[in-house]
């Protein structure tokens, strides 16, 4: 799971603090509010304030992360994801949420056409990203680097559905790319069926679901990269998901060289030349996580082109701080900078 605040989404009118109800509350709006997967995670549900059977589901719905936080962490030895990392050429048997999250991974490994790969950990680990880094204190350095290696091949993982059982093959994998986004997606099913309305926000993924409790679809705003108090554009959705990948935080010395988290698994190296955020729209947030991350490695050159092959609905920003917003995601803006 990701190891630093990720938020490069915010509600509209902005949140004041996260860890206190926002201030954008409409009247009797239920809020609730949980720190898991390394980012502030909350649940807005409108009309539900005092209803017990809302505050239990919205409970459920945090409690989600928490569990796929466990199971799926590449900071934790003892994760079931560590242990099998551990020796990726036996078969191990994890909870029901780490097989999903690897079958889905592979899945989107598939989509992608392998852009999206997720045996990028040793890379990670290589470049000092071997525990949680202090990026909120401001400049991080480490001694890792990135040497050449040999291409990864093929990824083909094995799996056995009825025992949860998986043999991930020859390079160890990170589900950071993917696991918040599943977790958003399995959150919003927990809630739905006593609150057909609601918002979950994990840092930069969100799903938004029927209406806000103005009655109208709900508005997210997409933060500056370079200045997390100003937006860049305002989104209106209903019954979508959005996710946006950005080097904002997550960016370190590593053995005096700039480098950040999305790396492009053909290389090793971080990926994205001349972007810095990626924010895409879909039905599902856990392919909006992949396709964002997928879209970033394009670079600034090639992201146009693959969002309109692809129909995505993208918006990014460039390096030079120009806002681009891909055809298929114009009818979701309601104001851009």
């Amino acid at each position: 799971m990701s190891s630093s605040e990720h938020r490069t989404m915010t509600l509209v009118p902005p949140v004041a603090t996260v860890a206190e109800p926002p201030v954008s509350l409409a009247p009797n709006e239920h809020w609730a509010h949980v720190r898991a997967m390394a980012t502030d995670v909350t649940v807005r549900v409108p009309g539900a304030v005092g209803k017990t059977v809302v505050t239990d589901a919205a409970q459920a719905a945090l409690d989600v992360f928490k569990t796929v936080e466990a199971a799926c962490t590449r900071f934790d030895p003892s994760s079931p994801l560590m242990k099998a990392n551990a020796s990726p050429n036996r078969w191990h048997r994890v909870p029901r949420e780490c097989f999903k999250a690897i079958v889905a991974a592979h899945s989107a490994y598939t989509s992608t056409n392998g852009v999206f790969d997720p045996r990028v950990l040793g890379d990670l680990v290589g470049l000092g990203y071997d525990r949680t880094l202090p990026f909120a204190d401001g400049e991080v350095s480490t001694d890792g680097t990135a040497p050449r290696r040999a291409p990864l091949g093929h990824w083909r993982p094995r799996f056995r559905g009825a025992t949860n059982e998986v043999l991930i093959g020859d390079h160890p994998i990170d589900l950071g790319g993917i696991g918040k986004g599943l977790a958003v997606g399995w959150a919003s099913k927990r809630i739905s069926p006593v609150a057909p309305n609601h918002l979950i926000e994990a840092g930069g993924d969100c799903y938004c679901a029927g209406v806000s409790g103005e009655r109208a679809p709900w508005r997210i705003g997409i933060e500056d990269p370079e200045d997390p108090t100003r937006q860049v554009a305002v989104l209106e959705l209903r019954d979508l998901a959005c996710t946006t990948s950005s080097i904002r935080v997550r960016r370190w010395k590593a053995a005096g060289r700039t480098v950040h988290h999305i790396l492009d698994a053909a290389t090793g190296r971080p990926g994205g030349d001349g972007l810095v955020s990626v924010t895409v729209v879909g039905k599902d947030p856990a392919m909006s996580e992949v396709w964002s991350k997928t879209l970033f490695l394009a670079g600034a050159a090639g992201i146009a082109s693959a969002a309109r092959r692809r129909q995505l609905a993208a918006v990014w920003v460039t390096t030079a701080g120009e806002l681009h917003v891909a055809p298929a995601a114009a009818r979701h803006v309601i104001w851009e900078r």
